[in-house]
């Protein structure tokens, strides 16, 4: 029997979905027999792989780089979870989207600094107008809400999926 490829990714959030994943502890090894991790912050792959069967996403898309990766992670995935309330409805990232990216840049880089203020020119993705959740940009197939979701719904998200079910998240609950 193969195993199932999983991703996981982190886009513009705190990596709060990450650390409740590190959380499942032990349980991740009952998961291992039946998944190989071919992408995330927690190995060292380089490069989104193709053949990813489950992407697990966090974060919401606000640069460039995010809107390029994740039509990437899109295009290379049977299945996308966006995890958290990032990646659900942009949640925190999208405290900047009523002021615009002028002036949040402005405030960061000129006014709340007290040497070498300047906006950084290099190694800074474009941001992107306005924050979005991920279903704004890619097809999503499963909403798992939480800031984070807790340990034991990624646990149970990623058990059904492996076992064939449709996770139940009904239970869920956004915060």
């Amino acid at each position: 029997m193969s195993k199932v490829r999983v991703a996981t990714v982190w886009l513009d959030g705190c990596s709060g979905c990450h650390m409740s994943f590190l959380d499942m502890d032990e349980r991740i090894l009952n998961l291992i027999p039946k998944i190989d991790i071919v992408y995330s912050p927690l190995v060292d792959a380089k490069e989104f792989p193709e053949g990813v069967d489950v992407a697990l996403v966090e974060g919401a898309v606000s640069s460039d780089e995010d809107l390029h990766k994740i039509k990437l992670i899109r295009e290379r995935s049977t299945t996308l979870i966006a995890l958290g309330d990032c990646a659900v409805t942009s949640n925190v990232p999208s405290m900047r989207n009523p002021f615009g990216v002028d002036l949040v840049m402005k405030r960061v880089y000129l006014e709340n600094i007290d040497c070498q203020a300047g906006v950084p020119n290099e190694r800074l993705p474009k941001l992107l107008p306005k924050a979005r959740p991920l279903h704004e940009v890619v097809k999503v197939d499963l909403f798992v809400p939480g800031c984070p979701p807790s340990a034991d719904l990624i646990y149970q998200v990623l058990s059904d999926l492996l076992d064939g079910k449709t996770p139940d998240l009904t239970q869920a609950r956004f915060g």
